[in-house]
């Protein structure tokens, strides 16, 4: 069974979604056995390498005030409790295509390494605060997961994997995509938002069950 996990480093939900995704897929074990890939989709696709206050820009986005943002994030840090993982102070929003582009290279080498550096991207700036535009950081965060910090620096200093990641994101938008996290199971199913995990589970048990 093949799984995209589509998704963006600076989406809250997607933190919460894919470790809830994970112990799902703990849970079934040797049951379902699946490939898991990373998929990009930008929320801010326009954001400058300066990045934005947080409260402005989601004020600016949804129309909301502080006070509701601050809402919404104490529900997001209890669901994202409930899951295994912590929010900490997130005071801007940054660019996320390079941390995109990073990804993609992670995802042709293989081993686990991409999920690994998706799941570091989502603690740095959901966890700590980083800026996961700024290529000192993801350079440390690949390094983090065994990749090679010179090749990492050197993608990020140049246009690498910028076109596979442009036709990623436009294929998924064809496909309908409009909103993360999105959960495609076998290029056809589609499970939308940041379910609990026996709501993934039981979805991926009756799909693994049905005959092709």
């Amino acid at each position: 069974m093949q799984i995209d996990f589509i998704s963006d480093v600076a989406c809250p939900w997607c933190a919460v979604g894919l470790h809830s995704l994970d112990k799902a897929l703990a849970a079934l074990g040797p049951e379902v056995p699946v490939t898991l890939r990373f998929q990009p989709f930008e929320l801010n696709p326009t954001m400058g390498p300066e990045g934005d206050s947080i409260v402005a820009y989601l004020g600016r986005k949804y129309g909301i005030s502080e006070a509701q943002i601050r809402q919404n994030q104490v529900a997001i840090r209890e669901r994202g409790a409930a899951v295994g993982f912590q929010f900490g102070e997130r005071n801007r929003v940054w660019n996320t295509f390079d941390a995109h582009r990073l990804l993609h290279w992670a995802g042709l080498q293989g081993g686990g390494q991409q999920h690994a550096l998706k799941l570091a991207l989502l603690q740095a700036y959901h966890g700590e605060g980083r800026n996961p535009g700024d290529a000192e950081v993801l350079v440390d965060l690949a390094t983090q997961v065994g990749l090679d910090a010179t090749q990492a620096r050197e993608i990020l200093a140049g246009d690498a994997y910028a076109a596979e990641v442009r036709a990623a994101e436009r294929e998924w938008a064809e496909a309908g995509i409009q909103s993360v996290p999105s959960v495609v199971i076998d290029g056809r199913h589609l499970i939308q938002g940041a379910q609990p995990p026996e709501v993934f589970a039981q979805a991926l048990r009756q799909l693994a069950a049905r005959p092709d």
